[in-house]
């Protein structure tokens, strides 16, 4: 018999290979990741033409995300509102406020503080999808969330980086809001109308499609270091020491704020891993056509660190479990109850 706070080994064949698949994606995008940056790190002038190509590879990766999408992920927001806005509204709450806060409290250039702002103010990516199923998380609520607040990001990412981060430097908000629309919204959807109407076809790649999205991502990372070498260099340890401390910060935050909201263990973990892990490829693109490739590079570095963090949080909560006789998609209202009425029975019991 297994122990009780330990997951149990999937004994169906589909689960058991997704199990497995989802192992391997954790461990060898951020590998993949790594493995662009330090090359266009190295090697900046063979990476360099790939800046031209940054909003197509982005826009393969949100047709990827579209297509695992589903009617039922958008649903979900209506049938259990509470877990779904409490994670949305911490994570646009959350993050936006903890990267001004690092980025005022670090001594970094103007440009990098808005790198920083702006991985803060972008939505949740899809690697979060992938850690929240290893965390043994609600990962229903994960897609939800993260397709949730991909459809807010052209009104709220602009927004909050006009608000936090304008007095660094000038942000055109209007023509990033028209640009996610474009890189991110209209691939989601197609995507997503694909998946519907296209089911059986969409199925046959889907399994290909996490890989190409990777491929995508380390184009996007790779063009941004190559850009941003010279600066990397002489600022990479504070800079490096700013992204993982935004980081650290969102997960515990994310998880603070729904363990107040009385969410049950599962859904905690999976707004932990929403609120810190963020879309920092988006971010990347959108510094690189409006902003500065000096702003984009704390977003490619972001987008390995994050995909490595969120692996390793997965990994221990997955070794962790949950406690012994606890239902893990039980809120702590329900728990409390159920302790009300053990309480009450027991003297009962002692005395039979």
């Amino acid at each position: 018999m297994a122990h009780p706070s330990r997951p149990a080994v999937p004994t169906d064949p589909d689960a058991a290979r997704q199990e497995r698949s989802a192992r391997i994606a954790v461990t060898v995008f951020p590998l993949i990741m790594l493995a662009a940056f330090l090359a266009a790190f190295f090697w900046p002038a063979t990476f360099v033409p790939l800046a031209s190509y940054m909003t197509p590879l982005l826009a393969v990766t949100m047709l990827g995300m579209g297509m695992t999408l589903s009617v039922p992920d958008f649903t979900m927001i209506v049938r259990h509102p509470r877990p779904v806005v409490l994670g949305v509204c911490s994570q646009y709450a959350i993050m936006p406020l903890v990267g001004w806060g690092v980025a005022s409290l670090l001594p970094l250039p103007d440009e990098l503080k808005v790198g920083i702002i702006l991985i803060g103010c972008v939505p949740g990516g899809t690697t979060s999808n992938v850690c929240t199923f290893l965390a043994k998380g609600n990962t229903a609520l994960s897609v939800s969330m993260t397709a949730f607040s991909t459809m807010l990001a052209p009104v709220v990412t602009p927004a909050l980086t006009l608000w936090l981060a304008g007095t660094y430097m000038e942000v055109p908000a209007g023509q990033m809001a028209l640009s996610i629309v474009q890189i991110v919204l209209l691939p989601v959807g197609f995507g997503l109308a694909c998946n519907v109407f296209l089911h059986r076809q969409v199925a046959r790649i889907q399994p290909a499609m996490p890989w190409v999205s990777v491929v995508a991502i380390a184009g996007v990372v790779a063009a941004v270091a190559a850009k941003s070498q010279a600066l990397i260099a002489t600022a990479g340890f504070l800079m490096f020491a700013a992204i993982a401390l935004e980081n650290a910060v969102g997960y515990a935050l994310g998880y603070a704020a729904a363990r107040a909201f009385g969410v049950s263990r599962a859904d905690r973990r999976t707004i932990s891993i929403e609120v810190g892990l963020q879309n920092a490829g988006l971010g990347s693109t959108l510094a690189a056509h409006y902003l500065s490739a000096a702003v984009a590079a704390p977003c490619a570095v972001a987008t390995f660190w994050h995909t490595i963090s969120g692996s390793l949080l997965a990994m221990y909560w997955r070794l962790r479990g949950f406690p012994a006789g606890e239902d893990p998609q039980a809120p702590v209202r329900r728990l409390w109850e159920r302790k009300g009425r053990d309480a009450t029975l027991e003297p009962a019991g002692a005395e039979a």
